[in-house]
């Protein structure tokens, strides 16, 4: 199968389209994400019934249905956007997490509800995504020409490296945080087991990879779509954080320091999104 299309002496050209297949794996992805979303965001204390295993407090199935609801936005654009280059960034980002899902999954496999038909789901989901992702990266990155013409708006120098920086640090910390969920067992603000702190490192690292391997393209349409998706799933997060604060330590310092950099980050994010849009 091609993957872009040929000039008159048949040789490939770089378009920058995103791919038929893309497309539509893209559109076989969503209702998953959708389901997981409905579920772990609007009825978080319901996981028993509905859901692979039983989470407990609410906090982790709402940062996780906030991510998944973030993910339908993102598959949606992929979908139904021209440009490979718009959305290339956040695949890598996305192919991390899934390796961090399955090897979760075959860590913990007792504690998942075995019975349950969601259980399935997400053993088929985390077994073919940690290949099927990346490999849908390779296939279409080839059309991408790396190209921005003197017209393209660019994100400022010290986003890139203040981006990279975060992006870098975040990523170390979800793989010390899922070879030593114990640390995080401890520390963090809201209850979590050595299962559900590796689930949320996976988040972590989500997040890591996409913010640092936006320092690799310094256009602004490759950065636009991931912050859209950011925005939304922070809105989401923040939400929840009031929804359920009951399940904080407020004793914690790490209790303010999570939630006060989700807000400055979400803030950061907001203020860089309207400016670029501005220029």
């Amino acid at each position: 199968m091609s993957y872009a299309s040929t000039d008159e002496d048949g040789s490939r050209v770089r378009d920058d389209r995103v791919l038929p297949l893309t497309r539509w794996v893209a559109r076989l992805i969503v209702p998953f994400l959708a389901a997981a979303f409905l579920v772990l965001y609007v009825v978080p204390h319901r996981t028993t019934e509905f859901f692979a295993w039983t989470i407990r407090p609410e906090m982790t199935p709402v940062v996780m249905g906030a991510g998944y609801g973030a993910g339908v936005y993102f598959f949606y654009r992929v979908s139904t956007t021209d440009e490979w280059h718009t959305i290339a960034p956040v695949f890598l980002g996305i192919a991390t997490f899934t390796w961090f899902m399955a090897v979760a999954t075959v860590l913990h496999w007792a504690n998942f509800n075995h019975g349950h038909h969601t259980f399935v789901l997400w053993v088929v989901l985390y077994a073919i995504t940690p290949v099927l992702v990346p490999g849908i990266w390779a296939y279409n990155r080839r059309t991408d020409p790396g190209e921005a013409t003197d017209e393209t708006v660019h994100l400022p120098r010290v986003v890139r490296i203040l981006g990279g920086g975060l992006g870098a640090i975040l990523t170390v910390a979800a793989v010390a945080l899922f070879v030593l969920p114990d640390v995080m067992i401890g520390a963090w603000p809201w209850t979590v087991s050595p299962l559900t702190a590796r689930i949320l490192a996976g988040w972590f690292a989500l997040f890591g990879v996409v913010n640092g391997v936006v320092v690799l393209d310094p256009r602004w349409s490759a950065a636009r779509i991931l912050v859209q998706s950011q925005l939304l799933g922070f809105t989401l997060v923040l939400v929840g954080v009031v929804r359920y604060w009951e399940n904080f330590d407020p004793s914690n310092r790490l209790t303010w320091l999570v939630v006060g950099g989700m807000v400055l980050y979400f803030c950061a994010i907001v203020g860089l999104y309207v400016a670029m849009e501005r220029r």
